[in-house]
């Protein structure tokens, strides 16, 4: 897809993940706090010293060549809608090359984050860089080096499969010979070359996740952030695609992906941020945040809610 081609986000002005739209006519490298340009009855949020109550913390890079050849960084990343604070102050850095994992309770903030951190979603407050290129002083320079699957996807779904992965590497601006040779790899490598033909309206939500993913790598770019690309993939294609994801990230690509599953995290990624109520508790190596016990357990920890189950004896039989 071409850079100006935008995913649904949280915003119900955003338009669908293949439909281009105008890029912001401003473009600031830092985005007035909430304090100052808010709406009436707004809140300010909290301080983002309340992002790090838990450790481990990954320190955060400072301005300069560190942090330009970081593969995503995050500062200060706030979103406010009326009177909630979805994102609170969020600084996170992804390292070029990594397998990066966000996990994080319902409601927790990932997809809101993403949103912000891809162009999709603009913050009230803070600074996203892709490979040192600011998402929104420079969106057009930072998208060139995204692919994106957001969760939700919505599509140009009366196309065919192999005419929307088509289309996507077209908008990119893509010549039509290398179009089409990666739109029959990918279709191959996702089992979905007996499908390339039918609508996509007609896919199962499945393989309609793994034409989104084709969409998103069809121009391999440096970064990929997927929103649970996993869900409602079968084992096989699932471990299919993670077989790709690997090999992308061993060629030096960075891949960033939300998960509530914890042992997929856990197997797949080797670094790790949780988030919840829009504030990271502990970001770094999988190893270093979960200390010694499963990810699951010390997601259950640090991030608690965890119900006995009692007042369902009428359940048991």
């Amino acid at each position: 897809m071409d850079d100006r081609a935008a995913h649904p986000s949280t915003e119900p002005t955003t338009a669908p993940m293949t439909q281009a739209v105008t890029e912001p006519t401003a473009a600031p490298t830092t985005h007035p706090g909430p304090a100052a340009g808010r709406e009436p009855g707004r809140e300010d949020p909290a301080p983002p010293d309340q992002a790090r109550p838990l450790g481990p913390w990954a320190p955060l890079a400072p301005e300069g060549p560190e942090r330009d050849r970081l593969a995503l960084s995050v500062r200060g990343l706030v979103k406010v809608f009326g009177q909630k604070v979805a994102v609170n102050g969020i600084g996170l850095d992804v390292p070029a090359g990594s397998f990066y994992g966000l996990v994080g309770p319902n409601g927790a903030g990932k997809t809101t984050s993403l949103s912000m951190a891809t162009g999709l979603l603009r913050p009230t407050q803070g600074s996203v860089l892709v490979r040192g290129v600011d998402v929104w002083a420079d969106p057009l320079r930072a998208k060139r080096m995204l692919g994106v699957l957001p969760d939700g996807v919505r599509l140009f779904d009366r196309l065919t499969g192999e005419q929307l992965v088509t289309y996507a590497g077209l908008l990119r601006g893509m010549d039509k010979a290398t179009v089409a040779e990666r739109v029959g790899d990918l279709m191959t490598a996702l089992d979905l070359t007996a499908d390339a033909g039918t609508p996509v309206v007609d896919y199962s939500a499945g393989m309609t996740k793994k034409i989104a993913l084709a969409a998103a790598m069809i121009h391999a770019p440096a970064v990929l952030v997927l929103d649970e690309p996993f869900e409602s993939v079968d084992p096989v294609s699932a471990a299919n695609i993670r077989q790709i994801l690997h090999s992308y990230v061993g060629s030096g690509g960075t891949v960033i992906v939300s998960s509530h599953v914890m042992d997929l995290v856990q197997r797949m990624c080797d670094h790790v941020a949780v988030i919840a109520g829009g504030n990271v508790l502990a970001a770094g190596t999988v190893d270093e945040v979960r200390a010694g016990q499963s990810l699951e357990d010390r997601f259950v920890a640090m991030v608690g809610g965890r119900s006995s189950g009692e007042g369902l004896s009428w359940l048991h039989i």
